[in-house]
């Protein structure tokens, strides 16, 4: 069931019982990215979607990636209430939740960050650039098939027309200002020098074809925190829990116990 938190400006599904654990969805998806793996999580936590800000019915906020991550805090503390919560977050919510735990220390007892990093290459920021530019001067369906070829393979695309359809009218009801937003706070973005003061523990994850966010962002990452370890996902791309349920959820389930 959706539940309003965060003085009612952020939504989230919630169901489940036990440890709560929250999912964070990237850019170029939204909540039902986790779908697939949401029903084996619930068994053993209670499992939080949120739509992050400025998606579905989560109120934007002004001020950048900080900005998110402080009202994602806000969100996290109030759902959680009073535990100690696991925080997963894939992609744009993986900077997120990164952010988060960087300006909120606490505020998750673990992370799990998949298919993101703390800063981009100069290749990597040129193409968030590119994507707001392209946007804002033709609307989001002049950049779908970059996000769509930035989310999955193009075999993967070929093989499952069910599945991209709707992952194309997903990102087809993203709000354009805020995914421009989005695209210039992660151009800009260099959380490097703060990592040696993250001290929870963090599952990084990558898919071993992600071209968003590719592998060597999450070694990069991965060598900067003090307690981390990096899972390389075989044969998936950007979103591996969408691409390969079963596969991500036994790369996580001994980190979440």
């Amino acid at each position: 069931m959706d539940r309003l938190f965060a003085n009612g400006t952020v939504n989230a599904a919630q169901t489940g019982e036990g440890p709560p654990l929250f999912l964070f969805h990237s850019l170029l998806s939204d909540r039902a990215s986790f779908d697939a793996i949401v029903p084996k999580l619930e068994t053993s936590f209670r499992t939080i979607v949120p739509e992050l800000p400025g998606f579905g019915r989560s109120h934007a906020v002004q001020g950048g990636l900080a900005a998110v991550a402080d009202r994602m805090a806000e969100a996290v503390e109030d759902a959680a209430g009073g535990a100690s919560p696991i925080v997963l977050g894939n992609g744009y919510g993986g900077f997120v939740a990164l952010q988060m735990a960087l300006r909120h220390p606490g505020i998750a007892s673990r992370l799990v960050l998949a298919d993101c990093g703390a800063a981009f290459s100069e290749p990597g920021r040129e193409a968030f650039r590119n994507m707001a530019k392209i946007s804002r001067e033709k609307g989001l369906e002049a950049v779908t098939d970059v996000a769509m070829r930035r989310l999955f393979a193009p075999e993967f695309q070929a093989q499952h027309p069910e599945l991209m359809r709707g992952r194309r009218e997903a990102f087809l009801r993203t709000d354009p200002d805020v995914f421009r937003a989005a695209c210039d706070a992660l151009a800009g973005l260099d959380l490097r020098a703060e990592l040696a003061g993250l001290e929870v523990p963090v599952l990084v994850m990558v898919g071993e074809h992600d071209e968003a966010t590719p592998p060597p962002m999450s070694h990069e990452l991965a060598a900067g925190l003090p307690r981390a370890e990096l899972k390389i996902i075989s044969g998936c791309a950007h979103v591996p829990q969408l691409q390969s349920p079963q596969q991500f959820l036994g790369a996580i389930e001994g980190f979440l116990r």
